[in-house]
């Protein structure tokens, strides 16, 4: 029979120190706005070798990720292209941003993350950007990086 205080409560067993030290941040970002009302949502994305990915888009909301396994092309409008790698962290602001490339950077192994992003209220999670605005916009493109 367990042992009660005076209260006829079991006694919590000893607490550990260790949540002190459990955490560890990986990114912090100050996105310039979460949509009113938006509503978040936490995905996982998983690319063969190889898969470019999501054709170009955009989110209607701020956006949070953290590679788990190998490496994923990221590249952001106005930003150059760059790798991310298992471990490694990205953001993005959502709104009219278009998101270029998040693909799997590796032929020879897959990649997974995990996204947390917030959704402006009844917008899609995702959309499309077409090639005429990709046109217009190509200006706002990083340089591409050389052969």
């Amino acid at each position: 029979m367990p042992d009660n205080d005076s209260s006829g409560k079991t006694p919590d067993a000893p607490r550990s120190e260790a949540w002190k030290t459990a955490v560890t941040v990986l990114q912090e970002a100050r996105p310039p706005h979460v949509p009113e009302g938006a509503s978040g949502m936490t995905i996982l994305v998983q690319w063969p070798p190889g898969d470019p990915g999501t054709p170009p888009h955009r989110h209607s909301g701020p956006a949070f990720g953290y590679v788990i396994e190998g490496e994923v092309r990221f590249e952001l409008e106005g930003e150059p292209e760059r790798v991310v790698k298992a471990g490694g962290t990205f953001w993005e602001p959502g709104g009219d941003v278009i998101h270029y490339q998040d693909g799997n950077a590796r032929t020879d192994a897959p990649c997974r993350f995990v996204v947390t992003m917030f959704c402006a209220p009844g917008m899609p999670m995702l959309t499309l950007v077409d090639e005429e605005e990709l046109a217009r916009r190509a200006h706002l493109r990083a340089p591409r990086p050389g052969p």
